[in-house]
């Protein structure tokens, strides 16, 4: 961690205390700068808002990003807040409610990415009863991805999209459907990669399989989806993955995927949110307490996995492995081992076991790196009502509050309770 990082850290300590996160604006629209430089030749870029869906955040990234990506109806309401229109946003993801496909249809969604032929007639009817036509893309399941993805749902039986081997029933059917018009197709079928052959492989099936449903449903695709699958390395030792050979890779099959006059004009996407916000991201929490229990150095900290599910290893994890910790107050200190504990009362609330860091103090500020993504959003706050972490974000040297209240960010709106029969 170079000085001028360490000196932002402590200096967001200072000032909100901890737990706190802390975003760093310039690392986010540099690894944007570089995803434009390396892909932007046939990519624009879309960010995942469930990644993290601080309001403030989304403001400023909002010239940097083409769409967002939201999976609530409440995800819309903050992107909205964060000035982006809902023309610019997909919505996607499972079991959406009526209502919540309502109000996004009636705020001007950009477009509705079906899961299921039945969310589809759900969507027609909404459609039909609020006399408009909305564009819409159909997720794909393919049958089978590469190896190296974090999570891999492909070739099982998935909550997302429709099977590969059902996709033209679905096609057929969506395209019969008043109120909705086929624009595209969208796949995600693979997350936290750190190989670029592996993602390179994933694209060729996505490749195939948007020919191939393009050509059976007869369009000329506005919008197809890639869902990138971008890694970041959450473990020390785990090597980054390398986006200069994976463009080198990947370019030359979209140069050969946009010379078909079918997909000339399309609107390729990559939906992304774990690599471009991730490593511009920390958790702080300070160490309250500490004590030898059998022969082992703990050390109590003031967050744990109310704070950062993930990091303690609750979160799409078999093998638990510790995250990287830095500590940022006494940096030189003499190497020992230790167990980072959290606040809670619970025994599997547990930082990090037999992790080596410089000599750790009560009062000295422990940093979680890779923290921008998944983790306050992802973490069950409410859990023993210890207070909210907030929430920073740095740009230069200036350090602006963005903490906000999510509970009660959009109770107060209203909530369409639209029946299925009321849309019919």
């Amino acid at each position: 961690m170079d000085a001028a990082l360490r000196d932002n850290l402590l200096r967001a300590a200072a000032a909100q205390g901890t737990p706190a996160y802390v975003y760093d604006l310039d690392i986010i629209r540099s690894r944007y700068a570089k995803l434009k430089e390396l892909f932007g030749r046939h990519f624009a870029v879309s960010f995942a808002v469930k990644s993290n869906p601080n309001i403030e955040l989304l403001r400023r990234m909002l010239p940097e990003v083409a769409t967002y990506d939201i999976s609530s109806y409440a995800e819309l309401e903050r992107a909205q807040d964060a000035g982006c229109p809902a023309a610019r946003m997909t919505f996607s993801g499972p079991a959406k409610r009526i209502g919540e496909i309502e109000n996004a249809l009636r705020a001007g969604l950009g477009e509705l990415v079906l899961e299921s032929v039945a969310e589809a007639e759900t969507a027609s009817k909404i459609a039909v009863s609020l006399k408009i036509t909305q564009d819409v893309l159909i997720r794909i399941n393919p049958a089978t991805s590469p190896r190296h993805f974090g999570v891999n749902m492909a070739g099982k039986a998935s909550q997302f999209g429709v099977d590969e081997e059902e996709i033209e029933e679905a096609i057929d059917a969506v395209k019969a459907l008043p109120g909705l018009n086929l624009i595209g197709f969208h796949i995600y079928s693979g997350t936290n990669s750190l190989k670029a052959e592996a993602i390179c492989e994933n694209y060729g099936i996505f490749i195939t399989l948007f020919r191939k449903c393009s050509a059976y449903a007869d369009i000329t695709p506005k919008k197809l989806i890639f869902g990138s699958g971008f890694g970041v390395p959450y473990i020390d030792g785990d090597k980054p993955l390398d986006v200069e050979e994976l463009a080198a890779l990947v370019m030359p099959q979209l140069d050969e995927f946009r010379a078909d006059p079918r997909f000339a004009k399309s609107e390729c996407i990559l939906e992304m949110g774990r690599w471009l916000v991730g490593p511009a991201g920390w958790m702080l929490t300070g160490v309250i307490a500490q004590k030898r229990s059998r022969g082992v150095d703990i050390r109590l900290c003031d967050a744990g996995f109310n704070n950062h599910l993930a990091a303690c290893g609750m979160m799409g994890t078999v093998i638990r492995r510790n995250w990287s910790f830095t500590n940022v107050s006494n940096p030189e200190g003499a190497p020992a081992k230790y167990n980072l504990v959290g606040p809670l009362c619970t025994t599997i609330d547990i930082l990090a076991t037999d992790i080596t860091l410089p000599e750790v103090r009560v009062g000295d500020v422990l940093a979680v790196s890779n923290s921008g993504a998944y983790g306050i959003t992802a973490s069950p706050t409410r859990f023993i009502s210890h207070p909210e972490p907030v929430e920073m974000i740095v740009e230069g040297k200036t350090l602006s509050d963005a903490t906000e209240s999510r509970l009660n960010h959009w109770r107060a709106k209203p909530r369409a309770k639209l029946k299925l029969s009321d849309a019919a």
